[in-house]
């Protein structure tokens, strides 16, 4: 099937079998490796993106279900050279360690704070728990995106 689709702010066309996954076009067709596959079950939420602004698990969503929608990746929140607010704020708080978790970690906070869900470390820890990390207990996490909020907020 023939799909259109605006990828980090490209219009993308593609030619995908009806089964093919979001995060198998993304990664595999587009060449975009910062959407990572953990489970493939959306437990984990490591393949999170965002689809026309909300966070959705890319290893459960059909290629062919976002046909005319815009899909925003990891790759695509650095404007001009520059990081986006919670990429600087897991840098600077140590929101990772081994890194697999934290592009879903970002893009699952992304939304938490456009809604207005990051207010405080409860909030956050409840508006992440469909993403999992297993090295860094979390803490720096929450740390991280309540800090992205402030600067984004200021």
């Amino acid at each position: 099937m023939d799909i259109n689709l605006r990828v980090n702010g490209a219009q993308r066309s593609a030619d995908v079998e009806p089964r093919t996954l979001l995060c198998h076009l993304l990664r595999d067709e587009l060449d975009l490796t910062g959407t990572h596959v953990g489970c493939e079950t959306s437990l984990c939420g490591a393949c999170t993106v965002l689809v026309d602004g909300k966070a959705i698990k890319s290893c459960t969503r059909l290629a062919v279900q976002c046909d005319g929608q815009e899909v925003t990746t990891i790759e695509g929140l650095e404007q001009d050279g520059e990081l986006h607010a919670l990429q600087t704020a897991f840098r600077d708080k140590h929101g990772l360690q081994c890194g697999y978790c934290t592009t879903g970690m970002i893009m699952t906070a992304v939304e938490v704070i456009e809604r207005g869900m990051a207010k405080d470390d409860p909030q956050v820890r409840h508006a992440l728990e469909g993403n999992l990390c297993r090295c860094t207990g979390y803490q720096n996490i929450v740390d991280a995106v309540l800090t992205a909020a402030e600067r984004i907020s200021s």
